[in-house]
């Protein structure tokens, strides 16, 4: 029986502060200068206060690719057709896109998920958990019911749980789907009040024209629909996608299961936004890779407080961010297990006027 995510919500802990502590002054042990370690130090204490382990264990890494269709295509949104999103999705079940090079390259595992994409699909890797076909044209009706966006963050949530009973320990969010962008930048402007000006992003590569066209179709269905920005569910259903929707149970779901969870570019950035709205407790869970080229997405981080390691002028999505960002992340746990204590190493510490 599913839990509600007021329940859940509540359930999702606080770091633990006594590790984080911990994995502190073991830091401070090193043989380096205090701090000198930069974002790795602070990642290695995150680390340990979402695990309760000064020095983690993380198991195997995976990135979670939902996939799903936006009826809002309908309106011309995007340089390419809502076709290419099954297709691309066979592209990940085949190895062949960039975040399988990318994860292959890190050791992580590709888990696709069909939880809305507008087809049949089938392929002994596909895990198949559709809501619906697709989202409908947020422009003229909400994209989708409650009920339905319910549904599918619960699908993330419980696909977290399966991973995690397989040895999984860190995880990274990854999507697809034309048109994803507009309803991210819909998003971003209903729940933080950005004008549509500074929300909307080239997406797929549009031109200037269309650009204007995308800001008025999001101002229209934000008219159309008047979500309530107090309420992140019923903005996540009137204007959101269905991988949006599975993203946010992904990152709920690994705060609730004390995993850490690698956030990607814009549209995981608003997924991991209407979780923290919430849970504002899932936000300590989760590790911005980086700044996407995407304009909104240091507007998102900022809402939900959380500071990109990486920026690469990316705007791919699919997870490649978060996944680059995998070798940082065990570097920090790499730190804290392999590298020699000043008591150790027979090296002296600072005096009072330092090194």
């Amino acid at each position: 029986m599913k839990q509600s995510l007021d329940t859940i919500a509540r359930q999702i802990q606080a770091l633990d502060q006594a590790a984080v502590e911990a994995a502190g002054r073991h830091l401070d042990q090193l043989t380096k200068p205090p701090g000198s370690l930069g974002k790795l130090e602070h990642i290695a204490k995150q680390l340990a206060g979402i695990t309760g382990q000064t020095i983690p264990e993380l198991g195997k890494k995976a990135v979670i690719v939902m996939a799903g269709d936006h009826g809002v295509c309908e309106e011309g949104i995007s340089a390419f057709p809502a076709e290419v999103t099954p297709q691309m999705v066979l592209n990940f079940l085949n190895g062949g896109a960039a975040v399988n090079v990318l994860a292959r390259q890190t050791g992580a595992d590709v888990v696709c998920v069909d939880i809305g994409v507008n087809a049949e699909l089938e392929h002994p890797q596909l895990v198949a958990r559709k809501v619906r076909k697709g989202t409908r044209n947020m422009m003229r009706e909400a994209a989708m019911t409650e009920r339905e966006a319910l549904d599918a963050i619960h699908v993330g949530i419980r696909l977290v749980e399966e991973l995690v009973r397989e040895g999984c320990g860190l995880f990274a969010t990854g999507e697809m789907g034309i048109g994803n962008t507009t309803a991210s930048s819909a998003l971003l402007v209903v729940l933080t009040g950005t004008e549509a000006a500074d929300a909307v992003g080239r997406g797929t590569g549009i031109d200037s024209d269309k650009l204007l066209h995308k800001q008025s179709v999001i101002e229209r269905a934000i008219a159309v629909n008047k979500p309530d920005p107090s309420n992140p569910i019923d903005v996540l259903a009137k204007l959101g996608g269905l991988e949006i929707a599975g993203l946010t149970g992904v990152i709920l779901g690994a705060a609730l299961h004390r995993r850490p969870v690698v956030i990607d570019g814009f549209i995981s950035s608003a997924a991991a936004l209407v979780a923290s709205r919430i849970a504002p407790q899932s936000a300590s869970y989760m590790i911005a890779s980086h700044l996407s080229q995407e304009r909104g997405h240091a507007r998102l981080l900022e809402a939900i407080g959380i500071s990109p390691m990486l920026s690469m002028d990316m705007r791919l999505g699919e997870g490649t961010g978060a996944v680059l960002a995998f070798p940082l992340i065990e570097a920090s746990v790499n730190v804290m297990k392999e590298m020699a204590t000043f008591a150790s190493a027979g090296v002296s510490q600072s005096g009072p006027d330092g090194l």
